[in-house]
């Protein structure tokens, strides 16, 4: 029996059962779910639709999106920590995940203890936008307005830990003002709390705020970047502004449950930058301020851990809390 349970054993992983090169050769054999931790109509959920449907034509199975959002992102990361780790179950994630590692003590999760790195996707600017009704018309107007009435007007974001709230917060402390924080669930709801005028500023994304922009809805008093966007070049630079160094970006990535087989993983890596590599995407993200960010897998796990580390020093410098 012990010599036959020996070559079943080495059967099974000739034909790649345990997880094996073979096994991923076959995936994906069924639809793939990508959760977005975040609402319909920001960037994470624009580009995961992009992102699966450049899987979905070239892998040729369906890729899923579905949007959990809320509490910060952990409902969605949260559901895709305790997915089976089979390739099926990918999450969406952005820079608020790295935040949350040192914002939310609290989490029933740990990235990079519960997910591996599959792929980073993007980057872009933000930019600083207010109601019409507010009189500032550049940064320095602003900041001489917040000095003048502390505390008295209000900030949107779609929750805490955010990269909105995160560069809203990093702007306070670098530009010595004090404006209230509202969170949202979603930033398609702080986006239209701002667009009524019931919140008068918010930092959000260059690639779905520059048509309310455009078109005279909010007006741009600066971009985030280190240098001024290429999408709108005409606007300058929070740095150059008034308040010097401050830079704060949102990028996106994908990530699985830990345990996802390394060829399932190197698979999914190799197709999605081969997305990222066609001219056409370049082309097409670069009018809508993003850029493509192509790396393997470890220097993924790399670039996560270091941004970790960023944030915590962020957060403990400027004193940042959850309440």
């Amino acid at each position: 029996m012990g010599s036959r349970f020996k070559l079943v054993l080495a059967v099974l992983a000739a034909l790649g059962v345990c997880g094996g090169p073979a096994a991923a050769q076959d995936y994906p054999s069924k639809p793939v779910k990508i959760i977005v931790p975040f609402g319909a109509g920001g960037p994470a959920d624009i580009y995961a639709r992009f992102i699966g449907q450049g899987l979905q034509d070239s892998l040729k199975q369906s890729f899923v999106i579905e949007n959990r959002p809320g509490a910060g992102a952990q409902i969605g990361t949260v559901e895709v920590a305790k997915a089976e780790p089979d390739g099926y179950t990918l999450l969406m994630m952005s820079n608020t995940h790295t935040v949350n590692e040192t914002l939310r003590p609290g989490r029933s999760y740990e990235l990079m203890r519960d997910f591996v790195g599959v792929a980073p996707v993007n980057y872009s600017d933000l930019i600083m936008v207010v109601h019409p009704s507010v009189p500032a018309k550049n940064v320095k107007e602003f900041v001489d307005l917040l000095k003048s009435k502390p505390g008295e007007l209000n900030y949107a974001s779609s929750g805490l830990g955010t990269p909105y709230h995160m560069a809203g917060e990093l702007f306070k402390s670098m530009s010595g003002t004090q404006i209230a924080h509202v969170p949202h669930k979603a930033s398609g709801e702080a986006r239209s709390a701002v667009l009524g005028g019931h919140v008068q500023m918010m930092i959000d994304a260059i690639t779905t705020t520059a048509p309310t922009v455009q078109g005279g809805q909010l007006r741009a008093l600066a971009t985030t970047g280190k240098t001024r966007s290429t999408l709108m070049p005409e606007i300058p630079t929070v740095s150059e502004s008034g308040v010097p160094g401050y830079e704060a970006t949102i990028w996106l990535g994908i990530m699985a449950p830990k345990a996802t087989p390394k060829a399932v993983v190197d698979k999914l890596n190799a197709e999605i930058n081969k997305v990222l590599a066609k001219a056409e995407v370049k082309d097409a993200w670069g009018k809508q301020g993003a850029v493509p960010i192509v790396m393997s897998p470890p220097e993924f796990e790399t670039y996560l851990k270091g941004d970790i580390e960023k944030w915590a020093k962020v957060i403990q410098t400027a004193g940042i809390k959850t309440q």
